[in-house]
């Protein structure tokens, strides 16, 4: 199966796209596997719903793609990206982020989950795991994600963005208020 970077197809501005969508996805996935860890069954669902319902748009709008960024193209445009977004299967292009989504995204997921609140049980060892699979989890989503992402920008020949200034380049140049 290819990579996000191989489904860019070179395309610079994408590849960029895809390696700060990743770079977010990785801290947010760090977040998944500490909440995992608390050996409380339900808090690792309640935070991978709170992480997903923001790292998904944030995701989207690096590719142009969030809801916001969608609505406020041209009609026929708006269009093409719903289109291209139903034929490649993404689940979450230009969509909000509801619960029921959160729902179908968890019975994706289904396996790793299950496995992952069996093991709050299990002392010590059991909140390693449920860690590492809650990271893995994460990080599975936010990659298919991606690569959706990638995919409808292609199909559609869509116009990235520029990307926003990080905080730590904003701290660099003295832009920071």
């Amino acid at each position: 199966m290819p990579s996000a970077i191989d489904l860019a197809k070179g395309n610079a501005e994408l590849i960029a796209a895809v390696q700060r969508s990743r770079r977010l996805l990785a801290r947010k996935a760090l977040l998944a596997a500490a909440a995992s860890a608390v050996p409380l069954p339900g808090i690792d669902w309640a935070a991978d719903a709170a992480l997903l319902s923001r790292l998904v748009p944030q995701i989207s709008a690096e590719f142009g793609l969030s809801v916001t960024q969608i609505e406020n193209l041209a009609p026929h445009k708006r269009e093409r990206i719903q289109k291209a977004a139903t034929a490649v299967g993404a689940l979450l292009v230009g969509r909000l982020v509801t619960r029921d989504l959160l729902l179908l995204l968890a019975r994706h997921a289904g396996m790793r989950l299950t496995v992952k609140q069996a093991t709050k049980y299990v002392p010590l060892a059991g909140q390693v795991i449920s860690a590492v699979l809650g990271y893995a989890a994460l990080r599975a989503l936010g990659e298919q994600h991606i690569k959706d992402c990638v995919k409808v920008a292609l199909s559609v020949q869509h116009l990235l963005p520029s990307p926003l200034p990080s905080h730590s380049t904003l701290q660099s140049t003295g832009n920071l208020s």
